[in-house]
């Protein structure tokens, strides 16, 4: 059987199995994420990152979740892919191709910690028919429902985000001008220890609405990420990459390339 080549990552505990398909390949990506990312019978993971070549970027990312379906972005798991790529010797800058548009990275520091930031790009408000009160909707190229609470232990975010499949949902609590708190329930993937689009939507919303000011630190349960934004231009997302291990798995969805 075809050995495929992966490696193990998260970004504030929000956790994925990477996938250079580059040099190797991989049949069914869905398939082959189900598998995975089973916390049982898989290595366990979030979802998969799926790196390939781009013209006109540095690479292409696909972000598989767990359940098989496909994500336009995902900022825990680009800073993870950055992280992969600049210890590959290939640079401290990226430009990378995703379904939700080009984004640039920057590698801000090494060593005992990897931190990265990105640049999001614009949010974007919609008007949308939120099932919840006290809610925004924010776009960053994937669908954001804010929701703000007063109490992140008072709020049934599972339910809310069962009730909402087409969104990430997301509760945020906020502490002062400058720190949110936030739970997140994804798409695809259910309750996660962070979401980096996330952790921006829920900042850039507390900025629209005068409540706190860049820069915002977003405490996750998997720890910290810095957003900026001025209000008007483009966000930005900082925070750690880390690299778990590496592994050669047994599949039968690789193909020789």
């Amino acid at each position: 059987m075809p050995r495929t080549a992966v490696t193990k990552m998260h970004g504030t505990l929000n956790d994925f199995v990477l996938l250079d398909q580059r040099s190797q390949d991989v049949s069914d990506l869905a398939a082959f994420a189900r598998m995975v990312c089973d916390r049982r019978t898989g290595i366990g993971a979030d979802g998969v990152i799926a790196i390939s070549s781009c013209d006109g970027a540095d690479a292409r990312m696909r972000i598989i979740n767990a359940d098989g379906s496909e994500a336009e972005m995902c900022g825990n798991g680009m800073r993870c892919a950055v992280r992969y790529l600049s210890e590959l010797g290939e640079g401290d800058r990226f430009r990378i191709q995703t379904l939700a548009g080009l984004i640039v990275a920057d590698v801000l520091s090494k060593g005992e910690e990897y931190t990265v930031r990105l640049n999001i790009g614009v949010p974007q408000f919609q008007a949308q028919p939120l099932p919840f009160p006290n809610a925004q909707f924010v776009s960053l190229g994937n669908p954001h429902a804010v929701v703000f609470v007063e109490s992140l232990d008072g709020f049934d975010l599972v339910a809310a985000g069962k009730s909402a499949p087409q969104w990430n949902v997301h509760s945020a609590v906020v502490v002062n001008r400058g720190r949110i708190d936030a739970r997140h329930f994804e798409r695809g993937v259910g309750l996660t220890y962070a979401c980096g689009t996330g952790a921006v939507a829920c900042a850039a919303a507390a900025i629209a609405r005068g409540l706190c000011e860049s820069p915002i630190d977003v405490h996750v349960p998997g720890g910290v990420l810095r957003v900026e934004w001025d209000g008007i231009g483009e966000a930005f997302l900082t925070g750690p990459a880390v690299r778990v291990f590496d592994a050669q798995l047994a599949s039968s969805h690789a193909v020789s390339v």
